[in-house]
């Protein structure tokens, strides 16, 4: 098992929004993009975050999009639709997303609308 599955995902967090910021997007966008992944609104986010909720069971609370398998690239090296762990690649998903925003991807195209 990972040690990232036993993290906080609140401890990770402001690290998404930091490399968003740094790109000219906002924490909103961040905000949207964790939306759309696990279908949390602000107050469940706000409560996960809060609550210093593990990677493990933040996703294991998730609904995810049906369309994450529109996700596809490498994070780190790694193609995120070949992680064989699927909590894993859920993180790896929400990664990818965070890594796409700071691109300067639009928010549509990141959103797979």
């Amino acid at each position: 098992m990972s040690r990232i599955f036993t993290t906080s995902f609140a401890s990770v967090y402001p690290h998404y929004v930091t490399k968003a910021e740094k790109k000219g997007r906002t924490k909103e966008d961040v905000d949207r993009v964790i939306e759309w992944l696990t279908g949390f609104d602000d107050a469940a986010l706000a409560h996960h975050l809060e609550a210093g909720t593990t990677f493990e069971d933040f996703f294991a609370a998730a609904d995810l999009n049906p369309h994450v398998s529109l996700i596809t690239g490498s994070v780190c090296g790694v193609k995120v639709q070949e992680v064989e762990d699927p909590l894993m690649r859920r993180i790896r998903y929400l990664d990818k997303l965070v890594d796409e925003l700071a691109q300067g991807r639009p928010l549509e195209k990141v959103l797979r609308a």
